[in-house]
């Protein structure tokens, strides 16, 4: 089980992330327009570099739902190795079985 220090430190960030989802692109959406001026977006650069650092959605860590392990994590199933294994031997997860040849 991962500290639940680190579990909510990781949800805190996922709501920044939603927060300032839309401030976020639309600054984006500046910078990498080619019609924009250099003024332009060099302002919006420097708004998007006085965002929250926690408000980009790279730091987000992929975690276990279950145990909120942060490494092994199976994106498509959302569980870490351990759990996916147990969960599969139960026959929990459909379509998967463990592998016998």
């Amino acid at each position: 089980m991962a500290k639940k220090s680190m579990v909510n430190r990781d949800v805190k960030r996922a709501k920044l992330i939603q927060k300032y989802a839309g401030k976020r692109a639309e600054l984006k959406a500046i910078v990498l327009n080619p019609a924009a001026s250099y003024d332009e977006k060099m302002e919006a650069q420097a708004s998007l570099q006085k965002l929250p650092r926690d408000a980009s959605p790279v730091r987000v860590r992929t975690r276990c739902a279950l145990t909120g392990r942060p490494r092994a994590v199976y994106a498509k199933f959302g569980l870490g190795r351990n759990k996916l294994r147990e969960a599969t031997m139960r026959g929990d997860v459909p379509g998967l079985r463990k592998a016998s040849w």
